[in-house]
């Protein structure tokens, strides 16, 4: 009885583990729109729902890769699932089964989707993928830090020397395996870590192709970087100056060693004879039980030290672990030259920006948190624990952070042209963008935010999109900062509550500036106010109208039903696309619906402006709000909070804190 329960005890334990160390959303994914789509219980959806399962739960197969197709002619599916070379079969069937009810989850409808893990990728197809070389769609991946800037083009010719040397053993590879992971020296006494595998169903030829062209790509998404990735359908590569792969299991796995019998029992007391085999008995099941499930708690805290922080950091000792982001503050108070004006970019509500270059040449931008600001903490964590996790071409990049005594540092990229709003809304600047700038600086934004929003590891909201809080660097690319307001959801949360309403007035959702209930739709809203500043070149709350000074989403509005629509176009934007121009306004007015549920998604928004063969629907009247009765001419060029407490009985325990329009929270500005 006692040894059963042991058992379930045991068993209770191992499987609590494997639930721990399970992962919950893609690196990435893509759903295929272009490949056609099915319609809910059609046979290609049954056909889907049959064959992915089988993938995962086919038990003879422990060489990671599965192959397989269901169906007939039209109907018929084709998927692929392949496990990372060092990847035991337990966590390879695992990561698979995460994949197969995931993707489906992220692609309800198209026929050709395909989704990553670190240890598995999962795609499936209504044609023939098998044994056939697939260079796209694709992603890349860095990490943070630089390699030392004296030694750059010595680690550019060690991690060519071992990608290729890992490139010609993987591609050399049998029909169950393409794979290799090995290291060698690197600059600095440092080791550099490499991987590389390809799906086995390929030739020799068109693994070594696939591969060849990964690792060309390392120079357009990883120079200079201590590590990245370049992933693709039929292969991927990585880099690391850290042991990221299970070294004992890089090499094909042995046949294991058959197990001894235990000796038999010998019994010299009869008497005693029955509570010694008992005895016995418990210790031979009860020890290798025990051992097995230690090995399996050591093998899961040892990945989960591998990996990144957690997001859920609460304790300035939490904060500390993060090793790899945290600068020395004797290195920025160098880089800075003390924190002098000459290097003050702008100040926050929260603090001032300064600029910095570090030993190595890079130039940097320091947020530095003032001491006596009590939120000052707060937002501090939050932008390192969330900005921190993302890498994104439209999101303001995290280097790291520095906590030492009073001291709150945010260390980020410089990036060199300042925000949007400092060319917006300036009647000489502004006439730097042209409409295919607008336009790319429009998409941009819409990217970030679908990042945010869908495709990153978290679901985040910002909260407080705005002019301000994007970034354009050196080729006008938009970049999103600030993520001093943004909070985290759950993979399959929809709304959030808060009594504490932050962000900037004419840019807040009704429903958030009112009753604190935010959402990914907030954001939506934001980013259409936003779209409708870049097009006209006015800010939201006082567009001028000849001498009338009006609501931008009210004369918008008007415009629209009169049809004169072509009125708040900036007159600044001489040439450009009429039809991209009122496509972008139907669809700015969309998103700043007063209806939650009647604005897009942002995935669908950048659907809409990537492709004009959708149809748009006719958008109802937007939320109206009344602007801040401050005056703007007295309105300090720096960040300001004001405290407002709203009349009616809900809020009268509810402080709301939002920053003056063309402030914001934490500005960065300017750069």
């Amino acid at each position: 009885m006692v040894s059963s329960r042991l058992l379930l005890f045991l068993s209770a334990i191992f499987i609590f583990t494997a639930q721990a160390v399970a992962q919950p959303s893609f690196l990435y994914h893509f759903c295929l729109n272009g490949k056609g789509n099915y319609t809910a219980n059609s046979t290609y959806e049954e056909n889907l729902n049959h064959l992915l399962p089988s993938l995962s739960s086919n038990t003879e197969i422990d060489y990671g890769f599965y192959n397989s197709s269901y169906g007939q002619s039209s109907d018929q599916v084709h998927a692929i699932g392949l496990c990372r070379g060092d990847a035991n079969p337990d966590v390879c069937r695992g990561c698979l089964n995460n994949a197969t009810s995931l993707l489906k989850q992220r692609c309800p409808n198209q026929k050709e989707a395909i989704g990553w893990y670190d240890y598995c990728m999962l795609r499936y197809s209504n044609r023939s993928i098998f044994g056939v070389e697939e260079t796209s769609p694709s992603f890349h991946m860095w990490n943070w830090n630089n390699v030392s800037a004296n030694y750059v083009n010595q680690f550019n010719d060690d991690l060519r020397t071992l990608m290729d040397s890992l490139r010609s053993e993987a591609a050399a590879g049998g029909s169950r395996r393409k794979f290799a992971a090995k290291n060698a020296t690197a600059p600095e006494f440092k080791t550099l870590y490499g991987l590389v595998q390809c799906t086995p169903d390929l030739s020799e030829q068109d693994c070594n192709d696939c591969l060849r062209g990964a690792i060309e790509g390392i120079p357009q998404c990883c120079d200079g970087k201590q590590g990245g990735r370049v992933v693709r359908p039929s292969c991927n590569i990585r880099f690391e100056l850290y042991p990221f792969y299970n070294s004992t299991a890089t090499a094909s796995s042995p046949v294991a060693p058959p197990v001894s019998p235990p000796p038999p029992l010998t019994n010299t007391n009869t008497t005693k004879g029955s509570e010694s085999n008992t005895s016995r008995t418990v210790i031979i099941i009860i020890v290798p039980i025990g051992a097995f499930v230690v090995l399996v708690i050591s093998i899961c805290i040892y990945f989960r030290v591998r990996r990144k922080p957690r997001v859920k950091i609460e304790t300035d000792d939490e904060i500390r672990s993060v090793e790899s982001l945290q600068f020395d503050f004797g290195t920025i108070k160098v880089a800075t030259d003390n924190f002098s004006e000459e290097n003050k970019l702008g100040q926050g509500g929260f603090g001032a920006v300064y600029k910095g270059r570090l030993f190595n040449g890079q130039v940097i931008a320091v947020k530095r948190l003032s001491t006596n600001s009590g939120q000052g903490d707060l937002e501090f964590k939050n932008e390192v624990l969330l900005v921190a996790k993302l890498q994104h071409r439209n999101l303001v990049r995290l280097l790291g952070f520095c906590l030492e005594g009073n001291e709150r540092l945010l260390i980020y990229e410089f990036v060199p042209n300042t925000s949007l709003d400092h060319f917006l809304f300036d009647p000489i600047k502004r006439l730097h963008l042209d409409w295919q700038r607008r336009y790319k600086i429009i998409g941009g934004i819409a990217k970030g935010i679908l990042y945010l929003h869908e495709d990153s590891r978290l679901r985040i909201i910002h909260r407080d999109l705005k002019a301000s809080n994007i970034l354009l660097d050196a080729e006008m690319n938009s970049k999103i900062s600030d993520f001093g307001m943004a909070r985290l959801f759950l993979l399959d949360q929809t709304q959030g509550n808060t009594s504490r309403i932050v962000g900037t007035y004419g840019y807040m959702a009704p429903e958030y500036a009112m009753h604190g209930q935010f959402s990914v739709k907030s954001d939506i809203f934001s980013f259409g106010v936003l779209v409708l500043e870049i097009l006209s070149g006015q800010k939201n709350n006082c567009f001028r109208n000849g001498e009338n000074v009006e609501d931008l989403l009210s004369y918008v509005w008007k415009n629209w039903r009169e049809g004169t629509a072509s009125n708040i176009v900036d007159p600044t934007i001489s040439l450009g696309s009429t039809t991209e121009i009122m496509r972008c306004i139907h669809i700015a007015l969309l998103c700043v619906q007063e209806n939650v549920a009647n604005r897009p998604t942002m995935a669908s928004v950048v659907l809409m402006l990537n492709s004009y063969s959708i149809t748009l629907v006719v958008p109802s009247e937007p939320a109206f709000f009344m602007h801040s009765n401050i005056d703007l001419e007295t309105t300090s060029q720096w960040e300001q909070s004001i405290q407002v407490l709203e009349s009616d009985e809900r809020s009268k325990s509810n402080s709301v804190q939002a920053s003056v329009n063309e402030a914001s929270i934490t500005e960065l500005y300017p750069r």
